[in-house]
């Protein structure tokens, strides 16, 4: 069967899902998006990332066309008809077509883009030896410039990282602000555990409110640990006891070696494989039932 695309109430195979080439998102980048994971038929944390996409929208006054009760059933059916019970989703809310021109106000109606397929972010492998990282020189967005918490469609910053470290001969990078705090990964947050003490950079650094990454927090809560958001360095990084990555895309991922440092023992902590597990017991349940029994 092929690929069911939903654009504007209407669904469309792959090669027939257009939106015009004068489309701000296409043009500049002006548009929001969320990538939310399906798993066994259950679309992971859907309310919160739909929230997320809704704030988003909001900070960079873009409307969207259709309440949040109507966009939960849109993405539900789109995950339906392409037959999905593990897959990943891609909604997309763009400005819509306009000038050539900078000015939003020239573009009368945004477009509701949502496709349900399949991915692979990272080697199955390294879910169980761990990941490499390497620290880039392109620094994160500042706050002031783009706040962190828009999911902006424009994610040049977070490319031109990913670039630098695959020059460097990795497939993750890590990226700090200007002051040589830890932010983020490219497309992930970070956490950092030393001595049982689980630290993740705070937002306010220009960090995206993961989804994930609050579902970890509360299971590392959950299981009394001691979790605080705070900044720290590379010196950190380089010190702790374990490193994990969160993601939708990237799910919860072990970090083994940063910048030619070993990271604990060098293999995936005790407590990361912990939380990992806690999370994937979750995924299937905290959600949107697409296929209720």
């Amino acid at each position: 069967m092929a690929l069911q695309v939903y654009i504007d109430g209407d669904y469309y195979s792959k090669d027939d899902a257009k939106i015009s080439v004068f489309d701000h998102t296409l043009l500049y980048g002006d548009g929001v998006f969320e990538g939310i994971r399906v798993y066994e038929g259950c679309i992971f944390r859907l309310r919160q990332h739909l929230e997320r996409l809704y704030s988003s929208a909001r900070y960079i006054m873009l409307t969207i066309s259709i309440p949040l009760e109507e966009l939960t059933e849109v993405v539900a059916e789109t995950v339906r008809r392409n037959e999905i019970r593990d897959g990943y989703i891609r909604l997309v809310v763009t400005r819509g077509e306009g000038t050539l021109g900078l000015s939003p106000w020239h573009c009368p109606k945004g477009s509701i883009i949502c496709i349900a397929d399949s991915i692979s972010l990272y080697p199955a492998e390294t879910y169980e030896k761990g990941l490499h990282l390497v620290t880039v020189p392109t620094m994160r967005n500042r706050n002031e410039s783009l706040n962190a918490r828009v999911k902006s469609c424009n994610y040049l910053n977070n490319i031109l990282a990913k670039i630098e470290a695959h020059n460097a001969g990795c497939i993750e990078a890590l990226m700090l602000d200007h002051n040589g705090y830890v932010v983020e990964c490219t497309g992930d947050n970070i956490f950092i555990i030393k001595n049982a003490r689980i630290r993740t950079p705070p937002t306010y650094l220009g960090v995206l409110e993961g989804i994930t990454r609050d579902c970890i927090i509360e299971i590392a809560r959950k299981k009394k640990y001691a979790v605080s958001e705070e900044p720290f360095t590379r010196f950190d990084v380089f010190d702790a006891d374990e490193v994990f990555l969160t993601g939708t895309a990237a799910e919860a991922i072990p970090v083994v070696e940063v910048d030619k440092r070993m990271i604990g023992d060098g293999r995936p902590g005790r407590i990361t494989k912990e939380l990992i597990a806690a999370f994937r017991e979750r995924t299937t349940k905290d959600g949107h039932q697409v296929y209720p029994s």
